[in-house]
């Protein structure tokens, strides 16, 4: 018999090349850090090198702990370290972006799997290890390598979201191997269960990070995932969590010697290949609603790191914007759309009509009266006396020294030319530390702090329901940024009316990476999910027109200052996903209750027969 990795005799000393990789890896890990710091002293952008730096990072600490262990005579569990890292490496490498080829992900977790049962073997033997610094491995490369490119918004923002949403995801892996001792029979549904809780817990709270939503892998393959009108992208975490087990269990009965019949191998097809069948199906029958609207998408391309966005250049801004649009502006234009917070500065929101940026928009589009204006602002509100103070609420004092109170908004406005109405929309899903304070009454010592850096533990105002913009050319949903990865908050909208769906965002924070085309890429999902028509005005990229199928008809260039003509559809039907949102969360939701009040009655019960 063939010694294991970790049981082979001790023939090579580690310490001759551990140790100086460990130095290596650590060197070079330093050297991106200081590269990092040059290029931000320079103004210029990081693009990929946060992925190596999290890559040696990463390499450094294994190889540390590995020689850290063959110094002290212990055995280096590789075989262990191979198989968490393999998982982590499949499910990055399955995410939209780096590969097109989210089929990885029906495999990503088997590893992992594969590492569970033979801990757990080994648990029975007496020797007790545990699963946690595996799966946290597994986890950080998932998060470091599928979404380094938060680090170029901030390093500490970037560190804090790999590290804490690594953390996170142990969670369910955790309750699952608690699960396996405690009720065998459901070990294996109860990480299915525990996974899509996760998720959706994930989207509800302060330190909401659903990007990695499982089901989000296809949105590159939208053709392939049409059936999420009915299901939503949890029917994608599904598929891939059941596929997951399935083909694990066959793994097992190969490793047992059992033979596989036939029937089981067919069934396993079929549900790979019969929900991308059925897909296909709906994807080449499906007609999109005739009641079209003509649009212009304005990409401004302004930097959003340095003072080119924003940094005393408003007027230089309105310019430009103002060119861009009257090169591109059509006679049947209907909605001429911006990208988020386009201008830098605060308006107030009762006087926008005189905010600067809107009265020289207004003059510069007067000869096309009804044309509905559309773009993302920053906007305040100071508070009347019987207005109710929310979470977001600050107060300021002003030239005399009395106090008032005021909100300030990341905000959506829609201006009809030739009249001054306005229509406001707060954004409402906010981005946790840059535009919302996590756990303020958690974290109260750390106002003044914060404070003194400029911000507020209060962060930026919301609403509670979701309002289209209205108008004779239609009712259209103003999502800004972020809220365009949360399904079922932008299903929201819909439920309200929205016919058609325009996302305002600025991704150039991304620089050049696979945040900016994940983040598009997303926006497929969310058509499919409301069969809306969407247009998409981003800042840096990418500007796009996305049809009730989830195809991008046109779209913008990264880092190109371009305006697009075209078209949007009216639809006024709802789909079953948009009645029903996340249903799919909800029930295993509560399967993963009843699993917990299970374990909790098994130990009783056997606590009580042991006494």
């Amino acid at each position: 018999m063939k010694p294991s990795i970790d049981t082979m005799p001790k023939t090579i000393n580690a310490n001759k090349w551990l140790f100086p990789l460990a130095v290596i890896f650590l060197a070079l890990s330093c050297w991106l850090a200081f590269d990092m710091l040059r290029l931000t002293a320079a103004r210029e952008l990081w693009g990929y090198r946060p992925f190596f730096l999290y890559l040696f990072a990463w390499g450094a600490i294994v190889t540390f702990i590995g020689w850290n262990k063959q110094r002290r005579g212990q055995d280096i569990p590789w075989r262990k370290f191979c198989l968490s890292a393999l998982s982590g490496f499949i499910l990055a490498f399955s995410f939209p972006g780096l590969l097109p080829f989210p089929w990885l992900s029906f495999i990503g977790f088997i590893p992992l799997f594969i590492l569970h049962r033979e801990l757990e073997g080994e648990r029975e033997q007496g020797r007790k290890q545990s699963l946690f610094p595996y799966a946290y491995q597994s986890f950080f490369l998932w998060n470091a390598l599928a979404t380094f490119w938060v680090t170029n918004t901030a390093l500490a923002a970037g560190l804090f979201a790999v590290v804490v949403n690594s953390l996170l995801m142990c969670i369910p892996v955790l309750l699952f191997q608690r699960t396996v001792r405690v009720l065998p029979r459901f070990g294996y549904v109860s990480f299915i269960a525990y996974w899509l809780s996760f998720e959706y817990l994930h989207m509800q709270w302060d330190l909401s990070w659903p990007w990695l939503t499982l089901g989000n892998v296809f949105a590159q393959m939208h053709p392939t995932v049409q059936w999420y009108e009915y299901t939503g992208v949890f029917g994608g975490s599904l598929w891939i969590l059941g596929l997951n087990v399935l083909l694990f269990r066959l793994w097992e009965q190969r490793q047992a010697g059992a033979a596989i019949s036939l029937r089981r191998w067919i069934g396993a097809g079929a549900l790979i290949l019969l929900p991308i069948l059925i897909s296909l199906l709906i994807y080449y029958t499906y007609h999109p609603s005739e009641e079209t609207r003509n649009v212009l998408l304005v990409q401004t391309n302004f930097e959003p790191h340095y003072d080119s966005y924003g940094g005393g250049r408003q007027q230089e801004q309105i310019d430009i914007v103002v060119d861009q649009i009257r090169n591109g502006l059509q006679a049947n234009t209907d909605f001429v759309v911006l990208p988020e917070t386009v201008f830098d500065s605060y308006g107030q929101r009762s006087r926008l009509n005189e905010y600067r940026p809107v009265e020289h928009l207004r003059e510069a589009l007067s000869s096309q009266p009804g044309l509905a204006l559309i773009f993302g602002l920053s906007a305040y509100h100071i508070l009347a006396t019987d207005e109710p103070h929310t979470r977001a609420t600050k107060e300021r004092t002003d030239v005399n020294g009395r106090s008032y109170f005021l909100e300030t908004y990341n905000a959506a406005a829609q201006f009809i030319i030739g009249t001054d109405e306005v229509q406001f929309y707060k954004k409402s899903k906010l981005v946790p530390g840059a535009e919302s304070f996590p756990f303020p009454w958690l974290f109260f010592f750390m106002e003044p702090v914060v404070e003194q850096l400029g911000g507020t533990t209060g962060g930026f105002g919301a609403q509670l329901e979701r309002t289209p913009m209205v108008s004779t050319h239609g009712r259209v949903a103003p999502v800004i940024c972020y809220e365009s990865i949360y399904g079922e908050y932008f299903g929201g909208y819909v439920r309200q009316g929205a016919q058609a769906a325009f996302i305002m965002t600025n991704d150039g924070w991304w620089d050049n990476t696979p945040g900016h085309l994940q983040h598009l890429y997303f926006a497929s999902l969310r058509a499919i999910e409301t069969r809306r028509s969407i247009g998409r005005a981003a800042n840096v990229g990418n500007s796009a027109f996305i049809n009730e199928r989830g195809d991008r008809v046109q779209e913008a260039q990264y880092n190109e200052a371009v305006t697009l003509n075209g078209q949007i559809t009216l639809n006024d039907k709802l789909t079953f996903y948009v009645k029903w949102g996340d249903l799919i969360a909800r029930i295993a939701l509560f399967l993963a209750l009843l699993l917990l009040v299970g374990m909790v009655a098994q130990q009783l019960k056997q606590r009580l027969e042991n006494d």
